[in-house]
């Protein structure tokens, strides 16, 4: 398994929602992470479809991107 370089942010929750996390024990973080991985998941055959389709017919915005 590959390290990943993590940051530390600050994002803005609904504070009731967070004291509930934090008398629950939930970590806010953990939670964010786990819901991505299962998205990627959940979406893997639409990225590999779209780079697909990427490398057939190039980048709609190349030119734009390149410039």
């Amino acid at each position: 398994m590959t390290a990943v370089l993590k940051r530390k942010t600050s994002v803005t929750l609904d504070a009731d929602a967070l004291d509930s996390a934090i008398e629950l024990q939930i970590n806010v973080s953990a939670v964010a992470e786990a819901r991505n991985r299962k998205w990627q998941a959940e979406n893997a055959d639409a990225f590999a479809a779209q780079s697909e389709w990427h490398e057939r017919n190039g980048h709609p915005l190349a030119d734009i991107i390149a410039s």
